[in-house]
This record gives C-alpha cells, structure tokens and sequence, in this order.
C-alpha cells in the first residue's frame, strides 16, 4: 500500500470510529469483609468507538458516574489526568498485584505502550471517590467485547467486575 493509501484508510477508519455510539452493560460484586457480597452494575456509553465514554457504577447506597479511557499509543498524558483527581497521581498507592500485566504506576508508561487496560475515575454526587482498572478481553474491540477488572472506593473496599 503506498503512503497516501495508507493516510486515506486511516483517516476513514478514525471517520467511522468517530460516528460509533457503543454502549455496554457489567456486574460485579463488593466483598466487605464479614458481610455478604453486595450487588454492583455497571454500565458505560462512548461516542468514540469505546476508546473514552461515561460509566456510571450503582452499588446498594451510592450511584457514581464518571470518565473512563482506554490506554493506547496514541493516549496523551494530558488526556489521563481527570483520572488521578482525588487520587494520589498514577494511582502509585494501588499496584497491581498480578504480575502478568506491566506496572501501571505513572502516567509515563501509559504513553508509552498499547496496554489492553481501561481506567476510570467516578464520584457520587457529594463527592465520594471510586477509581477502577479493568483488562479488555480483547482490546482491538475495545470496552464491547468485554473484560474484567476492580473498583476501589475511597475507603479501600474493592468492587470485582466483569463486563
């Protein structure tokens, strides 16, 4: 394919990922310790073929809504920082324990590989916190082809998901 080819089909496939409305739905459970696992549904919406979007996580008591991105090459280190907002930056106090996934503790390494990995920052209307990360099962399909992943509330309480 020559250069301009290739610059003609890039700029239409951006075109067409750019009129895709997708939306999507998830579960997932909060263990406190002691209680019962309580229910959590999650659902998102992206204009962007699911590279960014709305989330929106309702657990029993609280409803939060927020931003999530998807990481890619492409991801500017600008475009992350909503993420960290009532965060410590780069979420360096929640590391990942499972070691089959590069560290995701700055924003530096964001940039810097196409990770498979989607992160959000929600809050409840008067301000409680919720920070996730979720692993696409398949990230040349984005969110809509599912994935799995973990909530934390600003209280330490972690959400499983699975959407």
């Amino acid at each position: 394919m020559k250069p301009y080819q290739l610059i003609a089909a890039s700029a239409l496939a951006l075109t067409v990922l750019a009129g895709c409305t997708t939306t999507g739905m998830g579960r997932g459970e909060m263990i406190t310790q002691g209680r019962l696992a309580e229910p959590v549904k999650f659902s998102w919406k992206s204009t962007d073929g699911g590279l960014s979007g709305s989330m929106v996580a309702t657990l029993p008591d609280a409803t939060y809504t927020g931003r999530f991105f998807q990481i890619t090459r492409q991801t500017q280190q600008e475009t992350l920082a909503p993420m960290w907002d009532g965060w410590s930056a780069g979420w360096y106090d929640w590391p990942y324990g499972d070691q089959s996934y590069p560290p995701m503790y700055t924003a530096t390494q964001f940039v810097t590989y196409y990770s498979g990995k989607v992160v959000a920052n929600l809050a409840t209307g008067d301000g409680q916190r919720m920070r996730c990360r979720f692993h696409l099962a398949n990230p040349a399909k984005g969110m809509s082809d599912g994935g799995l992943g973990e909530c934390q509330l600003a209280d330490g309480r972690i959400i499983s998901a699975t959407f």
